[in-house]
């Protein structure tokens, strides 16, 4: 029996198709209850027409700025029938989870792809990568797929920073990640994302995390118009471990963050964080979501969401949610909001700082208390750490927030 390959065309119509059939986000949609996102139109606006060659908009480099050895990478034409299913060859289709619509939205919309498979790396001397992606279209749909093999060993930097021209109206980014690590490998992540404040984004992070694997991601981001920036992770083997954490500095902008921890074996072990800093008008929602489904023994959940006002009149709202399938695990979350503690306030004064010194050095301790909670390792932060970009991201929205 001969079976038809199905065009790029017809894939990317049956996406749109498929859409209009479910529908978008909807206006009761809990997850989204507190921060709706734009209209499904934003999202589906045809991308402007590209050149012949696939440019994907990522750039991989070590971190110290050369050429990395041990991975695999492949550019791949979304637009081109063959690499389009190449592209998407082991990437299932959208379920009819919260976050769906977007992930159909992408698929209506993506022009190009990389994958990416690291293949080196020791627990000693993990393969040293630095991933940038600069937009290049007005409304576009990224997609990254990351494999690292059975004991390959990773730290990761990669950066979204908006640049210094600001588009009419802002751009229009809705970014598809998938990371997949297999038995022992371990990835070190640390995400930076700097739009401009009339930017609408929404990054969706897929992980699957293997046997004894170890998932570390941070982010560090700014707010805009509207940002989303959700985790959905899957511990689907024995002794996997994944830590998110999120430091959001939100000012007169929106911004949500979502973890979805599902545990589904024996002795996984999951962190959720968050430290939102916001100020003005801003609108700020922290989620963490934990599922332990039966048979996840001796699984180990930990939630940790704080949220600060800086000044002004912030919305701030903060969810820790945990569903408990097993009897045998340890599960602690809590949620904090307030302002900053007066006896620091009090102590830093003391060290002869005025008071908007004083705020800021601890805002700056607290932040870097959670990246050092995320990565654990001195030299591993270190490594993360080094740069020019990530520094100027990081003080640009700590000032932002403290006006």
């Amino acid at each position: 029996m001969n079976i038809r390959t199905i065009t790029t065309h017809e894939a990317m119509q049956m996406a749109r198709d498929h859409l209009a059939v479910t529908g978008w986000v909807a206006p009761r949609n809990e997850s989204f209850r507190h921060l709706p996102p734009p209209p499904a139109a934003l999202w589906l606006e045809q991308a402007a027409a590209t050149s012949s060659a696939p440019h994907s908009g990522w750039t991989v480099t070590t971190l110290a700025g050369g050429t990395p050895s041990g991975i695999t990478q492949r550019v791949l034409d979304a637009t081109h029938t063959a690499q389009r299913a190449e592209l998407f060859s082991d990437l299932a289709l959208p379920g009819d989870d919260a976050a769906a619509p977007f992930a159909w939205a992408h698929r209506a919309l993506c022009t190009t792809g990389v994958r990416l498979r690291v293949e080196a790396g020791t627990a000693q001397q993990p393969t040293p990568l630095e991933l940038r992606h600069q937009p290049t279209n007005q409304v576009e749909a990224p997609l990254l797929v990351l494999d690292l093999a059975e004991g390959a060993h990773c730290i990761l930097r990669e950066l979204h920073l908006a640049g210094d021209a600001n588009a009419p109206g802002g751009k229009v980014q809705n970014l598809q990640l998938h990371v997949r690590l297999g038995r022992g490998a371990s990835l070190q992540h640390l995400r930076v994302i700097a739009p401009h404040a009339d930017d609408r984004c929404a990054h969706v992070v897929h992980a699957q995390v293997g046997a004894n694997a170890r998932y570390v991601q941070a982010f560090v981001a700014g707010g805009s118009r509207y940002h989303l920036q959700r985790s959905q992770v899957f511990l689907s083997g024995p002794g996997a471990f994944a830590h998110i954490a999120g430091l959001t500095c939100a000012a007169n902008t929106q911004f949500e963050q979502q973890i979805l921890m599902r545990h589904t074996a024996a002795r996984t072990t999951s962190h959720s964080e968050a430290l939102v800093l916001a100020s003005g008008r801003a609108h700020a929602v922290a989620n963490a979501s934990t599922h332990i489904a039966a048979g996840s023994d001796e699984a180990d959940v930990r939630q940790r969401l704080t949220g600060i006002p800086l000044g002004g009149q912030p919305r701030l709202v903060l969810r820790p949610h945990l569903e408990i399938y097993h009897d045998n695990v340890q599960a602690a979350h809590g949620a904090t909001w307030g302002a900053l503690p007066e006896d620091a306030l009090f102590y830093a004064r003391q060290r002869g700082l005025d008071e908007a010194a004083a705020r800021a050095l601890i805002v700056e301790g607290m932040a870097n208390a959670l990246l050092s909670r995320a990565f654990t390792a001195p030299a591993t932060l270190d490594a993360l750490m080094q740069g020019d970009a990530l520094q100027g991201v990081l003080r640009q929205g700590l000032e932002a927030c403290h006006g």
